[in-house]
């Protein structure tokens, strides 16, 4: 779509890509050649803290999104995506979500506002996969090499399967699960639910510690 953009808004429109350090090579590839194609600035947002795999595995331990995938959503996509929205001032944006990838995106809305009050435009949302490809292969317009090799859907490697033949385009992402999206769409209540969980988490350490102060006071008395 950006290959067909003119006039004085064109070189106005950045990209915001959140790596996660889990991204497939062949993503990380097509960013390369996105900048190559249309010149126009890629702000690239990590997990905060984070410049390497190792970093992440250092701060937040070996496979969170197995131990705690919730808690890996909000570091590796969710928090990076809000300081992006924050320190670049964006009111709205551009998504490629569509409504035939299924899901709770089976009613979207061509222009919606989120829970946090950013305006979403959703161009794609009456296109098929098919109306997809057709246009991007007429455009020469740059793509993950991976829809290539059966998916249709491209996530982080860890979470990202091909698809099927009859399958939803999505399917391949969290396969087995009941998950659907990561939280970057719905950021109010993943938010939300990370700060639930750490409130939690903290009153039961207070509790423990209580619980073991009591204890020593109490063998002390008896002794």
């Amino acid at each position: 779509m950006l290959s067909k953009l003119d006039g004085p808004l064109k070189h106005n429109i950045d990209l915001i890509f959140l790596d996660t350090l889990h991204h497939f090579d062949e993503t990380l590839a097509l960013v390369d050649r996105v900048r190559r194609r249309y010149g126009t600035p890629v702000h690239v947002y990590k997990p905060q803290g984070c410049d390497t795999v190792d970093d992440f595995n250092a701060k937040h331990g070996q496979s969170l999104w197995q131990t705690n995938d919730e808690l890996y959503d909000y570091v590796a996509k969710v928090e990076p995506l809000q300081r992006a929205n924050q320190e670049l001032q964006v009111k709205a944006v551009l998504t490629g979500r569509r409504k035939t990838q299924g899901g709770k995106r089976g009613d979207l809305d061509i222009i919606e506002v989120d829970e946090s009050g950013m305006i979403k435009i959703n161009p794609l949302a009456n296109w098929s996969f098919a109306q997809v490809k057709e246009y991007v292969d007429a455009n020469k317009v740059p793509y993950n090499e991976l829809l290539d090799r059966g998916y249709k859907s491209v996530g982080d490697w860890h979470s990202t399967q091909p698809v099927a033949a009859g399958e939803d385009e999505r399917s391949g992402r969290w396969k087995g699960q009941k998950k659907t999206e990561c939280g970057i769409h719905n950021p109010k209540s993943r938010y939300a639910q990370f700060l639930l969980q750490a409130e939690n988490k903290k009153k039961q350490e207070e509790e423990e510690e209580l619980s073991r102060r009591l204890e020593e006071a109490r063998l002390t008395v008896e002794a």
